[in-house]
């Protein structure tokens, strides 16, 4: 079995269907509000935001790839800190009941667990605003203290919700090992990613078309494998020869955590040894496959269910 390492955020999502009325006043209202399917980061939210909730779920990009790498049958662990009421919102259970290692997760009892405001719109995108809380207490003493254990892994997922001064020391050490895991970063939010794209120890990226707007010049430079996610239209990878996978057409009911579904599996399944194209397309389908369900996790599949899905609709044809 192949092992999994996430290291990123830990989140409580509160989600909220909105009407595009109601979004085009909070653009307006808010400069710095999200676009389609673009993530921000932001140290608080200003009075009058609207903190209410439809629905309140479990995310946070790190331990919504980590619960898909679980899904897609590795061995996974998650790295990352809980605030104060993990326990009021079940964090760390919920995390584990999806397979995911726990152990290492820490809390820090000063801040709350991070907190991400999900907008899905009437056709199911969804537009995020991220408060840290305890993602921001990851620091290096924490990476340092399982630095063993992340060398150890097959794969090394990473994103852009904890701070990046840390992780790009964790990358600038791997660069010294001789057997280092995978590295597949998702580059969410963008601002600040491109410091993490300058390390050549980074083997995969995978922007949404929103990041690749605004990391184009870095991820033009990048070396490595760039996996464009494109919401309902194929997914571009540029390797050593360009292709493209198409997507099934699924009913949308909600697009939040589809691209980290798609992260967790294309680790998993790269740690399994399978070939690129093969890793892609069953990362493809397992995204699509997950946005038939409100919330970032509920709809993540298994590995057995992408197979049997994807052998009917071969059949089908």
């Amino acid at each position: 079995m192949s092992r999994i390492l996430s290291l990123g955020s830990i989140n409580v999502d509160r989600v909220e269907h909105a009407s595009a009325a109601e979004l085009d006043a909070l653009e307006r209202r808010y400069d710095w509000f999200p676009e389609r399917g673009e993530t921000v980061e932001v140290s608080g939210v200003p009075a009058g935001f609207p903190e209410e909730a439809d629905t309140v779920f479990h995310g946070g990009k790190g331990a919504n790839q980590a619960a898909a790498a679980a899904r897609a049958g590795a061995d996974t662990r998650m790295l990352g800190k809980v605030g104060s009421d993990y326990g009021e919102f079940d964090v760390r259970r919920r995390l584990a009941a999806a397979g995911v290692d726990t152990t290492p997760v820490e809390t820090d009892e000063s801040v709350p667990t991070g907190t991400a405001y999900v907008f899905v719109d009437d056709d199911g995108e969804n537009r995020i605003v991220v408060r840290p809380g305890a993602n921001d207490a990851v620091d290096w003493a924490y990476i340092e203290a399982h630095y063993d254990a992340i060398v150890d892994a097959d794969c090394l997922l990473v994103q852009n919700e904890i701070p990046a001064e840390p992780v790009a020391r964790l990358l600038a050490e791997l660069s010294t090992e001789p057997d280092r895991p995978t590295v597949v970063l998702d580059p969410a939010p963008a601002a600040g990613a491109a410091a993490l794209l300058d390390d050549a120890v980074v083997d995969y990226v995978t922007p949404n078309e929103s990041e690749y707007a605004a990391l184009e010049p870095e991820l033009e430079a990048f070396d490595g494998v760039v996996v464009r996610k494109r919401g309902g239209d194929d997914v571009i990878v540029d390797a050593e020869r360009e292709f493209s996978v198409s997507p099934p057409a699924v009913p949308v009911t909600d697009t939040t955590g589809a691209g980290d579904v798609l992260n967790g599996f294309l680790g998993a399944r790269l740690a399994a040894g399978a070939s690129l194209p093969d890793a892609v397309e069953v990362a493809t389908v397992a995204a699509s496959l997950a946005t038939r369900e409100r919330g970032a996790r509920n709809g993540v599949p298994t590995l057995a269910d992408v197979r049997a899905f994807a052998d009917a609709n071969v059949n089908a044809r």
